[in-house]
Parts: C-alpha cells; structure tokens; sequence
C-alpha cells in the first residue's frame, strides 16, 4: 500500500513550471502540446482525477459461487470502465488492511465517481465501501493502461 501511495505521490509531486506559476510566473510552453492536449493536461501537465479507496465493508459474501461471480463481475467492470477511459488506474493494496484497492477516475467531481463505483458488484454487495478524494496529478496517468497493453500478457 506505501509503495502505491508513494507512487501516487511522486507523480502528483509540484513540476518546475507548477512552481514558477506559484510564484507569479506564466510556466515554460510544454515540450508536446499534442500530447498535452490528447492527456487532458493544463498549463503544468497536470489535471484532475478522482482516487476511490475501496475498504472492507459490511456484508462479507461468503466463498463460494456468489463470491466468484461477485468477483467476475468486479473485474468486468474495472475492464468496461478502463475501456470508456474514465478509469485510468486501478488495484488491490498488498497487505491485510481494510484498505481493499483502489481506483483513480478521469473525473472532476466525486459525484461522478460515485455513479461510475455504484455500478461494481463488490459495492452493491456491501462487500466493499468506497471513499472518495479529489486528486491534482500528473496528466500522464492518462497514458498508463495504453503502456500496461503493450507489457501485459495476452
């Protein structure tokens, strides 16, 4: 889980041109503007996302074939949301926490990551609950599930 949110944190880290524009200066023009423009990125090759935090929730399904479609149908959507573009990053944390996984919407609002999570099996099951945080980052999240295409198995 610190390996996830220390990666999250340093591609969310300020850029020069974040700070020059902090200070009052209008920030250097961006190496691709295509590119920038293409990834949704502002004036600092940023924008905004939402991070969902699933945790634990109250209704445990118990093993067996209720959980295994429950958990078919969690992966369908993180597949179908991916391919819509509005999901840019998701997974499960490593350790044994109430902290399940998480996702990062190319969404501006909260609101509209909570349509997009009220569609997963493991929350209307009660399996999973989510929290909600918006998220200034780095526009080149908006690139990973084209890169993760290309290394993943087929």
């Amino acid at each position: 889980m610190r390996r996830t949110l220390l990666l999250a944190g340093l591609l969310c880290l300020p850029t020069p041109g974040a700070r020059a524009l902090a200070q009052g200066a209008r920030p250097a023009p961006v190496a691709d503007p295509a590119l920038a423009k293409k990834l949704g990125a502002d004036e600092r090759g940023m924008r905004n996302y939402v991070m969902v935090i699933l945790k634990t929730g109250p209704k445990r399904v118990p093993a067996g074939p209720a959980r295994d479609e429950m958990f078919r149908g969690h992966f369908a959507n993180i597949k179908r949301l991916a391919e819509s573009g509005k999901l840019v990053v998701a997974g499960p944390f490593g350790d044994k926490g109430d902290w399940r996984g998480m996702f990062v919407f190319a969404v501006e609002t909260p609101e509209e990551a909570e349509k997009l999570v009220a569609t997963d099996p493991v929350i209307k099951s009660g399996e999973m609950v989510a929290e909600y945080h918006r998220l200034y980052c780095s526009a080149a999240l908006m690139g990973v599930m084209e890169v993760h295409e290309k290394i993943a198995p087929k």
